[in-house]
């Protein structure tokens, strides 16, 4: 079973979410939407689509979406079977979050590290 794939995403808190994401945007030119961040469109080396994408988001630090972790960051990493995954790390010992998530946006499951950082697994939906 192939673990981890990829890199869906990087989610950072921030004291000033607006005045950070404003600076990415004016120096290092990142598209920041109005929900707080961009998704960057994988390419092959022509520039032509390659079916996947890396979100980059910038949240307040009052943020709980990386509960129950105190980290101010979360890497989102793509998974090819979120369940066999989280079946393998439960097996494993490590701490695994008991929820999953299934929406539009793929299935997604969570494993504190030991550090005590939140990892996000996301098996992204059929054809991305």
């Amino acid at each position: 079973m192939k673990r981890v794939t990829g890199i869906g995403g990087i989610f950072f808190k921030a004291k000033d979410a607006p005045a950070l994401r404003a600076w990415y945007k004016q120096h290092l030119g990142i598209d920041v939407q109005d929900w707080g961040g961009t998704a960057f469109t994988w390419t092959d080396s022509d520039g032509n689509p390659s079916g996947g994408m890396t979100v980059w988001s910038v949240s307040p630090v009052e943020s709980k979406q990386f509960a129950p972790s105190n980290a101010a960051f979360m890497v989102n990493y793509r998974v090819d079977d979120v369940h066999a995954l989280i079946a393998a790390l439960k097996a494993e010992g490590c701490n695994v979050l008991e929820k999953v998530d299934d929406s539009e946006y793929g299935k997604f499951g969570w494993v504190i590290d030991p550090e005590g950082n939140k990892v996000e697994l996301w098996q992204p939906p059929a054809g991305q």
